[in-house]
């Protein structure tokens, strides 16, 4: 339709409004000359569509701001050429609103076939002829498309992280919030992990914000790539990242997800500033075992993510109910590390470094133990994570220096005394100026003292961390650089810094033991590029014959590990360094002691409908050893309940008196810390369908619940309590 037909009286159209009395009587030539520049100025654009719904009439000025041509526009039905922004559940608005015959305004959409150009604003009038007769529309249109990408940007900034364009903090919340009531009427699991990055702090001071900023849009990235199911990925502020995935319980399933996450995050980084390296912990908490509000179960991750950190870093852990009273008791025991060390509760381990050609102890490294009041001994891989970050490091690292060069001014002048450098007590400016004074206190020559110094430290200000290095090589200090291999490795340290030695990480060795290939080769070149600079190489961590006879074909030219000794006291030391000096012939018999949490501890074990205590001997993946029933055959099939919620189908294959030896059904998985649990536990669902309640079912025990799951009067327990065990159970 032209637009001299919109001015028709008899078309009922929109525009006869022009036309209001003798002073402003105007020809039908001139009001469409004025709305034709009303047009093109984008000031007034106009529609309409016949009674079919079909468009008759389109100012050629939006047809060009859509970039499409007015020719394929007209005679096509509106609603195939405008279609609702945002796909907002409107795509047949149009068309319904279009057949209702009603005005609308305020109707915001794009060109179907361009959803990514202008946005447009539509208002429609309906058109009727000879009274009642329905002829189709006439509509105006405005150009919103900055308007509307203004809003929706502040939309985006109040629900996601301007900087990596994760979800915020605000947002995360919410969603976790509407997910969890959802899934709590469906009966549905979510996992909740947190994400604190280990070392990100240092990589905003020493390369600077803009680095730091650069390196959280590349971890973002990398999240995004290491979560293969769905999820939804937020920044709540600074480090810390947060990851929600729904249907998700399996914890073989979940630690598999948080371990490469891990391995992804601590990959080098390149940035503008330089060569970065950075780690991961995660704390894992799954709905509704571990919470039943988002506030609940975030709460629980936070405490698991805690706990990864105070394992030593670098790990996951998943949420557990005594994860609290370890929270509050790590917190005492950094409380009361200043009256450690004002109170001399603190005393040194030593590990010996061995030769290896000659097995002659050659050096004894020191390590930092911690006799606490309540806590007992606090050993060293416990007492380092306490340490680190605490405002004690500079006082605990000074003592251990001079703690260490009094004990090894006793000792015989060929072996040395090794003792590790925190990174700020390395940086601060009097570090030098202490070291001269702890040798003289200690009258011992500056050679007899080795410094294991992390690669973190080269992120300090490199002049200062040069001059540092210079001043300890010319008195006449031995130089390690520790760690060698953890990932931060860069030729340019030893370039720099006149080191004697090079430590292989522990971690790279402990993977030559399992792999024994690709490791051992990386090691041998470590070696090899060691030996072209005139630098020794020290590993540790050796547990086996086997590893041992590797390490030493690859020219390793010290070794330490369990193999030889675990650490030992001063007195020890002394002991075994009188006479012609210390001699440690390697035992594969020897192993670290693994920490963990004991072994022998009260369980529930079901068989039919009873439930029997017996006392847990060992675990492993594959199955466990239990103790205290008697007269129990082989093939007998238990439910072992390991608490928590973990139920684990076990058949009996050995019996020993009051002992059976159990395999599991399904192999347990590792826990994050060195232990083991159940891939999925009993869905508190069950639980509460059961008379338990819900809000009390983390922690709760169902066995004991009114209306329960084992009805102890159907039948008549098969097995006895053997001679001396508790029969409460039965």
């Amino acid at each position: 339709m032209p637009l001299k037909g919109l001015l028709s009286s008899k078309s009922g159209g929109m525009l006869r409004g022009f036309k209001s009395g003798p002073a402003s009587e105007m020809s039908d030539g001139d009001r469409l000359a004025m709305l034709d520049e009303l047009e093109q100025s984008g000031l007034g654009w106009f529609w309409a569509s016949d009674a079919d719904g079909n468009l008759t009439y389109l100012s050629g000025a939006i047809a060009e701001r859509m970039e499409l041509s007015l020719d394929d526009l007209i005679g096509k039905p509106l609603a195939s050429v405008f279609t609702p922004i945002d796909g907002d559940g409107r795509t047949k608005s149009l068309s319904l609103m279009h057949g209702a015959r009603k005005a609308f305004s305020g109707f915001e959409v794009c060109a179907q076939s361009r959803p990514q150009g202008a946005v447009l604003r539509l208002a429609g009038q309906p058109v009727f002829k000879s009274g009642d007769k329905f002829a189709g529309f006439r509509g105006t249109g405005a150009d919103i498309t900055e308007e509307y990408h203004r809003e929706v940007e502040t939309a985006k900034l109040a629900k996601y992280d301007s900087l990596t364009g994760l979800a915020n903090r605000h947002h995360m919340a919410q969603r976790i919030d509407s997910t969890l009531t959802a899934f709590k009427a469906a009966k549905r699991n979510c996992a909740i992990l947190m994400l604190d990055l280990d070392k990100f702090k240092q990589v905003n001071d020493t390369l600077g914000h803009a680095a730091g900023d650069e390196l959280l849009k590349q971890v973002a990235e990398r999240l995004h790539r290491s979560i293969e199911v769905d999820c939804e990925i937020g920044r709540l502020g600074g480090d810390e990242f947060q990851v929600m995935i729904p249907d998700v319980d399996d914890r073989g399933v979940l630690g598999d997800i948080a371990m490469k996450i891990i391995t992804m995050l601590k990959q080098p980084y390149s940035l503008d500033e330089g060569r970065c390296v950075i780690g991961a912990s995660v704390g894992i908490a799954i709905a509704p075992h571990d919470g039943v509000s988002g506030d609940d179960v975030v709460r629980s991750a936070d405490l698991a993510l805690y706990a990864a950190k105070n394992g030593g870093r670098g790990q996951y852990r998943f949420f557990s109910c005594d994860l609290e009273n370890e929270a509050i008791f790590r917190r005492r025991l950094e409380a009361d590390l200043g009256k450690a060390v004002r109170e001399k509760e603190l005393f040194l381990k030593y590990e010996p470094i061995v030769e290896a050609k000659t097995q002659k102890v050659s050096a004894l490294e020191a390590h930092i133990c911690w006799e606490h009041e309540q806590r007992g001994e606090i050993d060293e891989d416990e007492f380092a994570s306490i340490l680190d970050g605490s405002s004690q490091v500079l006082d605990v690292g000074k003592w251990s220096i001079a703690e260490a060069c009094r004990h090894a001014a006793y000792w015989p002048e060929t072996v040395r005394v090794a003792v590790n450098v925190p990174v700020p007590l390395f940086n601060h400016s009097d570090f030098v100026d202490f070291v001269k004074d702890a040798l003289q206190e200690a009258d011992m020559p500056a050679s007899r003292l080795e410094l294991e110094v992390n690669e973190a430290v080269f992120f300090g200000d490199t002049n200062q961390v040069d001059r540092t290095l210079a001043q300890l090589f010319k008195l006449g200090i031995r130089l390690t650089l520790d760690k060698f291999g953890s990932g931060y490795s860069s030729l340019a340290y030893l370039r720099r810094a006149p080191f004697d030695a090079i430590k292989i990480d522990e971690k790279l060795i402990a993977e030559a033991d399992r792999h024994d290939s690709r490791e051992l080769g990386l090691i041998r070149a470590i070696v090899a590029l060691s030996g072209a600079l005139e630098m020794d190489t020290i590993a540790n961590g050796i547990e086996s014959n086997t590893l041992l006879a590797s390490l030493l074909d690859c020219g390793v030219s010290y070794v330490e590990g369990p193999i030889f000794s675990d650490p030992v006291d001063h007195e020890t030391v002394q002991s075994e360094l009188l006479g012609e000096g210390w001699t440690i012939e390697p035992s594969g018999d020897r192993t670290k002691r693994a920490r963990r949490r004991t072994v022998y501890r009260k369980i529930q074990v079901i068989h039919n409908d009873h439930s029997y205590e017996v006392t847990l001997r060992n675990l492993s993946r594959s199955g466990a050893l239990i103790q205290g029933l008697a007269d129990v055959p082989k093939e007998t099939q238990f439910v072992v309940d390991l608490g928590g919620g973990q139920l684990a189908v076990a058949t009996v294959t050995r019996a020993m008196s009051d002992t059976q030896g159990l395999e599991f059904e399904q192999p347990l998985v590792d826990d994050g810390s060195g232990g083991l649990c159940t891939r999925n536990r009993v869905s508190p669902y069950a639980l509460a369908s059961a008379g338990a309640p819900l809000a009390a079912l983390a922690p709760g025990d169902y066995k004991a619940m009114e209306g329960g799951m084992i009805d102890q009067s159907s039948s008549i327990p098969q097995f006895g309590y053997a001679q001396g065990a508790s029969n409460e159970a039965a």
